[in-house]
């Protein structure tokens, strides 16, 4: 069929070791409701998924998604979901990848996969043009997330795509992740999938294809991606030059840049780590996803010196700030050597970086001794130290084996005292942007299914630079304003499932791709007849979907909240020093728009809306 969809379905058991294939035919109404990527999965998940499921159990299921864009000329659509009930957070979980795992994907044949079960011995995954294997694995555990390209493609196809867990996911770390694209380092980083892929006992997913993804209308479609190219290129130059850290500098003069566990307001060494330093130093070259003409992705060597070899993917906004700032490191080679080891090993950088602050902080108040820490002293703006945990964390070795567990289980095990410093929201450490310096950011941290990141909603920059005037978002507002912020949040995070969905990375819309041209795409891709208006209630409705899986996973009103650093302690110094977010305000501007009921509930009559009564 020619409409963007492969419209089949891989089906894994790894317990009973059987596969099958779901076809899923036309299906036009079910893919106009949830697109693909996030909303497909979410969609397929509730089925699946029951209120007591252990996220670490063979009853959970991890789906991987591609949507209608992945695989065809549309910029920047190389990207494919991984989702799951969180081990982290024991809510919703999923994370957006790119690189070119998703397109190979769909040149074997397939939308998505669906794994359930548990196998008894290691095993991967080999999926070549419609056929599927399961492969014994035991050889490839304890191989790191790099090296395992050369092992698999040797037994499989030099040119496959691979998605592997390290160390980190075989040993069930909760902030773990799924890596693809080998030295480049493109990760599933949130929410710990790659703990869930580790508890199946599944090291990798390798794929190869040689089919294409059909469009409806192609000439079309080529022709208005050539009309919004220019100005895309354009738009997104500092990403190219610089990749995200280029803009480190500029966020911390907005003091948006957390600094030591998010405690301080300015920080000087921020030009030390930014994107222009990366550049002046350790760059080689840029990393391009599939049908990406920005190249954000930093390709960087280190060859001499205390934090070498590093060779490949280079860090991003997230892990310099992660590894710099919040701990209070200004050593770029030693932040590279961190993203390394993270990449290698299989685990998220926020995570692994928020909870190193958690325990410098708990180190500095009392709460850790030498004895618990192996005799090194948890000092601030340590990299050794900070290095050495890493090493901790993914093997489960001593401290790490209980800072693995992420913050919020940390800290309860550690004392109880430890929560005014435990910075988390639903159980996931938080982004790299602070809500203090955009009160809308504060809102979708809030309320965010999968807890406090950015990528859920990108509400700061709304609050900045970016509009949508299809959803009446025509300028950025006052940052510090209270008013409206909870509409902003409702509306940029729906904007953000659909994205997600239809699988397009968010840097478009630096670019000037608009609501507006997703959705002429998308008829174009289909040979649907979607609407603006249509296509806003998808996004609607897939954002409640997700809302529907936490409230059956046990989600309370109280869930909805920031720690009370974030909205009680002013920052003092930096371009926030005083504001303090009303998160209560803004919470209940936000459940009224959305038609949810003041503890947080979606109503029977929103749920009719948006024809999720019987999902």
């Amino acid at each position: 069929m020619s409409d963007g969809y492969m419209h089949r379905i891989l089906i894994v058991d790894l317990t009973s070791g059987e596969c099958s294939i779901r076809s899923t035919g036309p299906q036009k109404e079910t893919f106009r409701k949830y697109l693909g990527g996030t909303g497909l999965a979410a969609k397929y998940l509730y089925g699946e998924l029951r209120p007591g499921t252990d996220p670490l159990g063979p009853e959970n299921v991890l789906i991987f998604m591609t949507g209608p864009f992945c695989g065809t000329p549309i910029p920047c659509s190389g990207r494919h979901t991984v989702a799951a009930k969180s081990p982290l957070t024991g809510f919703w979980g999923e994370s957006d990848c790119g690189g070119h795992w998703g397109v190979m994907l769909k040149k074997a044949g397939f939308d998505g996969i669906v794994i359930r079960g548990q196998a008894e011995q290691p095993v991967y995954l080999w999926i070549q043009d419609g056929k599927v294997e399961i492969r014994e694995a035991r050889h490839l555990w304890g191989i790191d997330t790099y090296d395992i390209y050369d092992v698999v493609r040797k037994e499989t196809e030099k040119n496959a795509e691979i998605a592997s867990i390290g160390i980190a996911g075989e040993n069930l770390v909760r902030f773990s992740v799924i890596m693809t694209d080998g030295k480049d380092g493109r990760a599933s980083g949130r929410t710990g999938m790659g703990a869930v892929m580790g508890s199946k006992r599944l090291k990798a997913v390798a794929v190869h294809g040689t089919g294409k993804t059909e469009i409806y209308d192609r000439k079309n479609l080529v022709a208005s991606i050539r009309g919004v190219t220019p100005n895309l290129i354009k738009g997104t130059a500092g990403l190219s030059n610089f990749g995200t850290s280029g803009g480190v500098v500029n966020i911390e003069k907005l003091g948006d840049l957390p600094i030591k566990n998010w405690q301080e307001g300015s920080w000087s060494g921020a030009a030390d780590i930014s994107g222009m330093k990366l550049a002046e130093t350790y760059l080689t070259g840029k990393y391009h996803c599939a049908s990406c003409p920005i190249g954000c992705g930093r390709v960087v060597a280190i060859t001499e010196g205390k934090y070498s070899p590093v060779l490949g993917a280079g860090p991003e906004y997230e892990t310099v700030a992660v590894f710099g700032a919040l701990l209070l490191i200004n050593d770029l080679a030693a932040i590279c050597m961190a993203n390394e080891l993270c990449n290698r090993y299989g685990i998220d950088t926020l995570s692994t970086g928020g909870v190193i602050a958690f325990a410098f902080e708990a180190y500095e108040r009392g709460f850790l001794s030498t004895d618990q820490t192996g005799g090194i002293k948890l000092e601030w703006g340590s990299p050794d130290v900070m290095l050495q945990l890493i090493h901790w964390i993914a093997e489960r070795e001593g401290i790490g084996a209980l800072l693995a567990e992420g913050v919020k289980i940390a800290s309860e095990k550690l004392d109880p005292k430890c929560k005014e410093f435990a910075i988390h929201v639903k159980g996931l450490e938080p982004s790299m942007h602070d809500p203090r310096a955009h009160n809308g950011l504060a809102v979708l941290y809030a309320v965010s299914n999968v807890g406090a990141t950015h990528n859920q909603g990108m509400t700061h920059n709304f609050e900045k630079v970016l509009t949508c005037p299809e959803m009446g978002l025509t300028k950025p507002p006052d940052r510090f304003a209270v008013e409206g912020k909870g509409i902003v949040a409702a509306k940029t995070e729906d904007f953000m499932s659909l994205c997600d969905s239809l699988k397009i990375c968010k840097f478009v819309l630096f670019g000037g791709v608009s609501l507006t041209d997703l959705c002429q795409w998308l008829n174009m891709v289909t040979g649907w007849d979607i609407s603006l208006e249509e296509l806003i209630k998808t996004g609607e409705r897939i954002t409640n979907l997700k809302r529907l899986h936490n409230i059956r996973f046990g989600l309370k009103r109280e869930d909805d909240g920031l720690p009370r650093r974030l909205t009680a302690e002013r920052r003092g110094t930096g371009g926030s020093a005083d504001n303090l977010p009303d998160i209560n305000t803004m919470l209940k501007e936000y459940y009224e728009y959305r038609g949810w009921s003041d503890s947080g509930l979606p109503l029977p009559e929103k749920i009719k809306e948006l024809n999720l009564e019987t999902i």
